[in-house]
């Protein structure tokens, strides 16, 4: 794992993930949904020292694997079904495998999608420059080998409507007109793409984004069809002025534009993942799968949010825990991106982006708490200014397994009180992940009883930051933590 401008107060921080060695560790989601006969592209996460040679057994004659690169490329199989596929990769220091299984079907996402998105870095001022760049980085920093691969723009890439620029953002056939940091879209896309990574973008269901630039309005379908000839992979449709359209605060008008564009991407000739953004409005986490999304914002902008005592995503966290019923495999409840590293200002968008003021426990928790709550893995940090620190806090693939588990289970609250925190993740392989969280100033032991946990008998518990086994423990778990800090354990029955 690449580190990229480290200095003398971040490498001073606990990092508590053990650095991958030379031999080849294939990591990345175990289940993977594609819809029949649509363009396919996956890069397989792998760290290692390479060369790495990959190989795959159970490939369908569709698919091509590219085995210097491990970029998988072709169609989906036209025929529904599960295909059964094993991942393998080799170099002068070992081998590694890792099963892989592509349900080709109607249910995109069955794992929360991980990536990038740009907003809490550059707000208006992202260019397409900026975007190839943070692709570069992906695959550079690492992080792509842990399984980030969504390079997403987000608001301020169309023309803006404004008389006195004499520009428009439409054709006269009513086409959107990317703006001038943005001179060909298909070469971007082909860019991101030609790396193994996916591109998403973003727009809004009312006349005007959050920043007030074009949206997609009257021009759904032509603007869907658009984004898909261009070659992206995912889509944020963001609420922003469709409260000016919407006749009514009804369910019926809440889900109506997520419904219509629901439908135009499901029938859209690729794959696109539909991210529902409209901050938990009318009970988004009940039918936002139903109106064809797979991701939902459940609560407002993290980066708005303010500090009561705790950092903010503290707040977003307990708020989006509380839904823990409604996700599942391609239906996944949404807290916000992550915002560690150097981030910008959400109320002040002009200001260059600066170190995050959370200390090195609360980003440990911070992740951790994305991760049991099977939440989407979306960084939105200044990719120009990585350190070893967050790469440490990010690229962790135990903890990145928990959140790609494919039970698509979400951990449930087992405790909440003013001094703690305490949510479990039921697991595939039968196993339990628990997360510990102390919401004090000082240092405090934490206790989870197996009545607690509907657990019974000896598990053998697992350190999941530090990869190391604690040993085995019988009727509870508990671990003294300190202030705003997190004890996430992996406990298997003996």
């Amino acid at each position: 794992m690449a580190m990229l401008g480290a200095n003398a107060q971040e490498t001073a921080k606990p990092l508590l993930t053990p650095a991958p060695g030379p031999e080849p560790a294939i990591h990345g989601p175990r289940v993977y949904g594609a819809r029949p006969g649509r363009p396919f592209l996956y890069r397989i996460p792998c760290t290692g020292l390479r060369p790495i040679r990959f190989s795959a057994t159970g490939l369908p004659p569709s698919l091509e694997l590219d085995p210097t690169t491990g970029i998988v490329t072709g169609a989906s199989p036209r025929q529904a079904g599960e295909y059964s596929i094993a991942f393998h990769a080799a170099n002068a220091n070992g081998k590694s495998s890792r099963a892989f299984k592509l349900v080709v079907g109607d249910t995109l996402a069955l794992t929360p999608p991980m990536g990038w998105n740009d907003w809490y870095s550059h707000y208006n001022r992202i260019t397409s420059k900026l975007m190839c760049a943070a692709a570069d980085t992906l695959i550079a920093s690492g992080m792509a080998d842990f399984g980030y691969q969504y390079v997403n723009i987000d608001d301020c890439w169309m023309v803006k409507r404004d008389p006195a620029s004499g520009e428009e953002p439409r054709t006269r056939e009513g086409t959107i007109r990317p703006n001038r940091d943005f001179p060909d879209m298909n070469a971007l896309t082909a860019y991101i793409h030609g790396k193994g990574l996916k591109a998403g973008i973003y727009t809004s269901p009312g006349p005007l984004t959050c920043a007030d630039y074009e949206g997609a309005y009257q021009h759904e379908e032509a603007d869907a069809r658009q984004f898909a000839a261009w070659g992206f992979d995912f889509l944020k449709y963001d609420w922003c002025s469709y409260g000016k359209i919407a006749a009514d605060n009804s369910l019926e008008e809440a889900q109506k534009p997520y419904r219509k564009m629901g439908e135009l991407v499901r029938h859209l000739d690729r794959d696109v993942v539909l991210n529902l953004c409209q901050y938990g409005r009318n009970e988004v986490w009940k039918w936002g799968g139903d109106v064809g999304g797979q991701s939902w914002r459940t609560t407002g902008d993290l980066g708005l949010e303010k500090d009561t005592g705790l950092p903010g995503f503290y707040s977003i966290a307990f708020q989006n825990a509380a839904h823990f019923e409604y996700a599942r495999p391609g239906r996944w409840n949404d807290p916000d991106y992550i915002l560690i590293g150097y981030v910008g200002d959400a109320q002040r968008n002009d200001a260059p982006p600066q170190p995050t003021k959370l200390t090195a426990e609360e980003q440990y928790s911070y992740m951790s708490l994305w991760a049991l709550m099977a939440s989407p893995l979306i960084y939105s940090g200044d990719m120009a200014h990585l350190d070893e620190f967050t790469l440490n806090v990010l690229c962790n693939a135990e903890v990145i397994d928990l959140d790609q588990d494919p039970l698509g289970r979400q951990a449930r609250i087992v405790r909440k009180t003013n001094d703690e925190f305490i949510l479990a993740k039921p697991l595939d392989d039968g196993s339990l992940a628990v997360g510990l969280f102390n919401l004090t100033n000082a240092a405090r032991t934490i206790d989870a009883g197996w009545a607690d946990l509907q657990l019974k008998g000896r598990q053998l518990a697992r350190d999941v930051w530090r990869h190391q086994n604690i040993g085995d423990v019988s009727g509870h778990y508990s671990a003294t933590i300190g202030p705003h800090g997190v004890s996430l354990v992996r406990l298997s029955r003996r």
